[in-house]
């Protein structure tokens, strides 16, 4: 693919007001009466090459296992197309990041056929990405990431055929990418353009120039925005979630004709569809996702491969201590219904972000928390991976009624990483609305007892904790903070307060008890 092309159709969807008929049919492949292709696709990976413990389980995921998988899945099918969604690193968590970077990416030379560029794609500057990038067979691919002169930094699609059939395969940046990559690491000058002013332009060039039978987006958005991009540019067949960490089945998007499937994080889901067609045309789309549970087969190679590289790790001294006990958890610090309810986990957090900040209430998003903690002895690493990011608590003097703006904006995420996790508020959600509002008395209550509450007075002041990110960075929270009378940053950094807790606390533990319902 010469960048001829590359640049006209992106200079289409930065200039062009594309027509409201943009979902062309794909030209008939003749000759053919049913052929199925089957996407394979992971995302979130962002270093968890061991299996561990996730839904109550352990042996889960691992890098070892879904290579199998994969391995198997094109053994056996000719027509199986292999796909990443980015995100295959994270700065600072787990250590193995650090240690090794992309190491794990050649491993997929001959087994994936394209990957989207994710935000932490860049953790390590561009330098080195461009190092990792050299080291694989495979595109990696980013629309909306332009230079000074707006033309692409990355490929922004490729196309994939398998028997007869040409698929068109996209990915975009975020919306949040601007604030999540800095301009250090990432060439300078560059920039993010919104997915929906790309995206018309990318599939009227596939369906009309390189005359593609079907189209699909491989990320890396939030959920929310992906759901939008399909409801306003027709034309995509499937989007492969990522970004969001969600797990999603498949299914398809009301009011449209997109399919979208998100296989979780961590390599503990596979998504898996297939895509029939009929003397060419796309006919029926089905599948699901794929658990990688501890009952299926790992790669020998890999597996020894991986259980090599993290004895090293373990024995170099610039990481021994992530690997050191932090003290124990009398339960398991669950993270089930993190983004759509209570949780044990999100509880344990913020009651303890709340106090030590000394507010009424403390909010996170979901974002904020990946995995559960086990029940017994826990490490760094284990603690670093259901809250990875070091969060900066703010602290916000605000009215009953921004308050209650915060809380409708969550209870109208629910269900996605945009949803927050809560200490001293008690509310129901009716409606896509926070109800029933009660708020803690006072800082130092018990966020668990129910008549430490009072309801909420819009007229009145409150002391609000959130995160950094929460406040400054997720989309609709940052205008809504943005309205505090007041912001006092309180030093406390989250990772750093719950590992001091885990260690002069334990064994530590918390339950549900309703203040979500």
């Amino acid at each position: 693919m010469s960048r001829t092309p590359l640049v006209r159709a992106l200079a289409l969807a930065l200039g062009i007001v594309v027509a409201a008929g943009l979902a062309l049919l794909p030209t008939p492949a003749q000759g053919q009466s049913s052929t199925t292709i089957t996407l394979l696709h992971t995302s979130d990976y962002h270093s968890h090459a061991r299996p561990h413990y996730s839904d109550g389980e352990y042996g889960v995921g691992g890098l070892a296992r879904v290579i199998q998988y994969l391995r198997d899945e094109k053994a056996a099918n000719p027509n199986a197309v292999i796909l990443g969604g980015g995100d295959t690193m994270n700065l600072g968590t787990p250590a193995w990041s650090d240690k090794y970077q992309c190491a794990e990416w050649p491993l997929f030379n001959g087994l994936q056929d394209a990957m989207a560029f994710g935000n932490h794609e860049a953790d390590y500057g561009w330098a080195r990405f461009e190092e990792c990038r050299a080291g694989v067979t495979y595109p990696i691919l980013s629309a909306g990431f332009v230079s000074e002169t707006n033309e692409p930094i990355l490929r922004p699609w490729t196309v994939v055929e398998r028997g007869g059939i040409k698929l068109g395969i996209f990915a975009l940046t975020g919306s949040d990418f601007e604030k999540l990559i800095k301009p250090a690491d990432r060439p300078e000058g560059s920039r993010f353009i919104d997915g929906e002013k790309v995206a018309p332009a990318i599939i009227l060039h596939l369906r009309q120039v390189e005359k593609v039978d079907a189209v699909v987006s491989i990320g890396h958005r939030f959920y929310e925005d992906d759901v939008k991009l399909a409801q306003d540019v027709p034309g995509i067949d499937v989007i492969l979630g990522t970004h969001s960490h969600r797990k999603e089945d498949l299914k398809q998007i009301p009011g449209t004709n997109t399919w979208i499937i998100s296989p979780f994080q961590y390599f503990e889901y596979v998504s898996r569809v297939e895509l029939t067609f009929e003397d060419g045309a796309l006919s029926t789309v089905g599948g699901g996702l794929v658990r990688m549970g501890p009952d299926r087969p790992e790669a020998p190679d890999i597996a020894q491969q991986v259980a090599s590289m993290q004895r090293d790790l373990e024995a170099d001294p610039q990481y021994a201590a992530r690997f050191e006990r932090l003290g124990q958890a009398v339960v398991e610090l669950s993270d089930a219904n993190i983004s759509s309810g209570e949780s044990v986990l999100g509880n344990w957090v913020q009651d303890t972000v709340r106090s030590a900040a000394g507010a009424q209430v403390a909010l996170s998003t979901a974002s904020s928390f990946r995995a559960s903690i086990p029940p017994g002895d826990v490490t760094v690493e284990d603690y670093l991976t259901a809250v990875p990011y070091k969060n900066l608590v703010l602290v916000h003097e605000m009215t009953g009624a921004q308050l209650q703006q915060v809380l409708d904006l969550s209870a109208s995420k629910l269900g996605t990483d945009s949803f927050s996790q809560a200490s001293g508020v008690r509310y129901a959600i009716q409606d896509g609305k926070a109800t029933d509002v009660q708020v803690l008395a006072a800082p130092t209550g018990n966020p668990t007892d129910p008549s430490a509450f009072v309801p909420l007075d819009p007229a009145a002041t409150y002391l609000v904790a959130t995160t950094d990110f929460q406040a400054r960075i997720a989309p609709g929270y940052n205008d809504l903070f943005k309205q505090a009378a007041s912001v006092t940053e309180t030093g406390i950094v989250v990772n750093d307060l719950m590992m001091q807790t885990l260690r002069t606390a334990s064994p530590v533990g918390a339950a549900l008890d309703g203040r979500v319902r």
